[in-house]
């Protein structure tokens, strides 16, 4: 597999540089942001998620309104809301950025790193209109930043089944300019559940539960392989160019090889991403422009997928690849101004995302009707946005509207081109009773366009398995929300009611028999279909202090998913991905800033409201016991110990929904992945 060239050796250069920096003593910070009632802010993903790489797994493990979706021992995805993939829009510092993989392999959130985040905002609803695509929630992610005394850390962390990982990063400035390098290199062995079983051992369990066939298992030559290996590099540049101007120029990149992912047919080669951003900022220019912002940005995401490692090669005699890449160029400009007792915000939002993918029999493409699995597609939005902020005494009104203007066309003239224009636009109000209440209520409406997948997608048998007139998913929401503010406690509560007009599902009665060599063969056809649902959950989250050095923290989330009517030939009406109830409670133990401990559980109920007929199956309820403990040693070292899933449980929490292509068998049994049991983990990090 030819791998693309000229970044690798940049990524070496820029570790190699950066090691030979140094400065004085110093930490990196967390900006101290805001969260209202309708967003969550995760503040701590660099600074204590030090486990591993997976931003999925710490948002998973932080905010209730997020589950996982389970894929492998990295590059996980997420769901917010009962709602994922192109139904959660992902940005990294203002770039939108989509994987590669039409089988979720590579999410968004999974190019960039825990340890280069700075912190993450979770925008839940219709309620902001500068983002594309946003029909649940935005994900806003911000790495971290230059400052302008010269400081860095080292890290390095080692855990349970042969994970080892090095990180750094060093920033400082010199005058009108600050910069930043960051770089980490990781890898790990395949994670045992509770039954002390690795990839390979529940592969073997599920063949002889009749659920997978055995050429999904590893050859032998490869069963003792590791889970993945990852290196990652991050450069920033900030120019005050005067007092209220300021240039940002941004570059990450991501490496990942021989990913394993144990429950689908194939495992990722490599997966490679590049993220190019670049920021002006203007401010007080005038009475109408307190700032304008300009933001350009690129990337890349190049994702090859094979069989190579699996029996199936062996015994077919010949390897398939499905390999696939995506770019998306972008550009935002946005100007707001105050006016009496307004804040103005108006702006241009475009981007353009080519999707394109074929497959390949020994690293031949196959001919030419059946090589395009996804064709050359362009996705085109330009945008227009406004919102207004207006603030009487303790109540503050914010409304906005967004006009998009979207193609989608594909190279190959067999399929049509899809045109949609929609306005979408909210209203919300905060009210501050005092300095402990507030209460928000919201109404809104958002929308996202089908992919390619959903439009175009083409089978390996040259099966169509895209629906190419799938309509645009509107999303209408009535949120509700509290907030309070004790001397010594908190308490968050939230509750959202959404209808959904065209929710693009998966069908997996489209399967149609074919006869291929004479043998009729099961193949999907135009397996998405619209279908009108209703969504609505509540969220609560508090914290209490109990002593000076002991507070409490939990958080809860609960999500109900109904289709108005069933799909095309099935009879059942439960939405997929609607996690169970779920929660996280944790005691913290802080002494003198020196000594941090904490005794956190994560829960969930069983998984009993499920879409069956779609491949989706009833979970167990799981209880884990997670235990971490910092110590500061002389104000430069801090050594971590932390054990996950202390009672070594054997459970899952990610389904089995059709829409991921996993391992199965024609009698429709699909293989059900466990979560990693007993992990050991221990990082030890330097400050300077």
């Amino acid at each position: 597999m030819t791998r693309r060239k000229g970044h690798i050796s940049g990524l070496y250069l820029s570790i190699a540089c950066a090691s030979l920096l140094y400065g004085a003593e110093a930490e990196l910070g967390t900006i101290d942001v805001e969260a209202s009632v309708d967003t969550e802010v995760i503040k701590d993903i660099h600074g204590d998620d030090i486990k591993s790489a997976d931003v999925a797994e710490a948002l998973y493990r932080q905010s209730p309104s997020v589950a996982l979706q389970r894929r492998s021992g990295i590059a996980n995805d997420i769901i917010v809301r009962g709602q994922n993939k192109d139904n959660i829009a992902v940005t990294i510092d203002g770039a939108k950025v989509h994987g590669a993989c039409p089988n979720r392999m590579d999410p968004p959130i999974s190019h960039v790193l825990a340890n280069n985040i700075d912190y993450i905002e979770i925008d839940q609803g219709p309620f902001s209109v500068e983002d594309f695509g946003a029909l649940s929630a935005g994900i806003k992610i911000h790495t971290i930043k230059p400052s302008k005394e010269m400081h860095g850390d080292l890290n390095l962390n080692f855990g349970s089944w042969g994970y080892q990982k090095g990180s750094f990063s060093t920033s400082g400035g010199l005058g009108s300019v600050r910069f930043l390098i960051s770089g980490s290199a990781e890898q790990s062995g395949q994670y045992k559940d509770g039954n002390g079983d690795d990839f390979v051992g529940q592969i073997d369990n599920n063949i002889k539960e009749g659920k997978v066939p055995a050429s999904a298992q590893y050859q032998p030559k490869y069963q003792d392989m590791d889970a993945y290996k990852k290196k990652t590099a991050m450069a920033k540049l900030f120019w005050d160019i005067t007092d209220n101007q300021e240039l940002r120029l941004g570059y990450t990149a991501n490496r990942s090889d021989n990913i394993l992912y144990p429950s689908s047919k194939m495992d990722a080669v490599y997966d490679d991403s590049d993220i190019f951003t670049a920021e002006y900022i203007a401010r007080e220019l005038g009475r109408y422009s307190k700032e304008l912002n300009i933001n350009v940005y690129n990337t890349t995401v190049e994702h090859p997928m094979s069989t190579m490692y699996r029996k199936s090669a062996a015994m077919m005699g010949f390897e398939m690849t499905h390999k696939l890449n995506t770019n998306v160029q972008g550009a935002k400009i946005k100007n707001s101004f105050e006016l009496e007792n307004h804040t103005i915000t108006t702006g241009i939002d475009y981007s353009l995302r080519n999707w394109d993918g074929g497959y390949y029999k020994n690293g031949i493409a196959f001919p030419e009707m059946k090589f395009h699995s996804i064709y050359d597609v362009d996705t085109k939005n330009i945008a227009f946005f406004a919102s207004d902020k207006i603030k009487y005494d303790k109540l503050v009104i914010d409304l906005g509207l967004r006009y998009d203007d979207t193609t989608v066309t594909s190279a190959s003239i067999k399929q049509q081109d899809n045109d949609y224009n929609e306005l979408n636009g909210y209203i919300t109000a905060t009210y501050h009773t005092d300095d402990i209440s507030s209460y928000f209520v919201g109404l809104g409406k958002s929308s996202r366009v089908p992919d390619a997948k959903e439009l175009y997608w083409v089978g390996s048998k040259g099966n169509p398995v895209g629906t190419p007139n799938l309509d645009a998913t509107i999303n209408y929401e009535l949120d509700l929300g509290l907030e309070k503010q004790y001397e010594n406690s908190s308490f968050k509560a939230k509750v959202f009611y959404s209808m959904l007009d065209n929710f693009i599902a998966f069908n997996a009665s489209s399967v149609k028999m074919i006869p291929i060599n004479g043998t009729p063969t099961p193949v999907t056809w135009n397996a998405y279909e619209n279908v009108d649902a209703t969504l609505y959950g509540i969220e609560l989250s508090g914290t209490y202090i109990a002593t000076e050095s002991i507070y409490l923290d939990y958080s809860l989330a609960y999500q109900v998913g109904e289709k108005d009517t069933p799909l095309t030939g099935q009879s059942g009406t439960n939405m997929p991905n609607i996690p169970p109830l779920k929660l996280i409670a944790a005691i913290n133990y802080d002494y003198d800033d020196t000594l941090n401990m904490r005794v956190e559980v994560v829960a969930a109920d069983s998984w009993s409201d499920f879409d069956a007929e779609n491949g989706e199956q009833e979970l167990d309820g799981y209880a884990v016991l997670n235990i971490k403990a910092t110590k500061t040693l002389y104000s430069s070292f801090d050594v971590t110990i932390g054990v996950d899933n202390l009672l070594d449980e054997t459970y899952a929490i990610s389904n089995t929904y059709k829409d991921l292509i996993l391992l199965a068998t024609p009698g429709n049994e699909v293989m059900l992945m466990n979560e990693p049991g007993r992990y050991i983990y221990t990082n030890v990090r330097y400050k300077f």
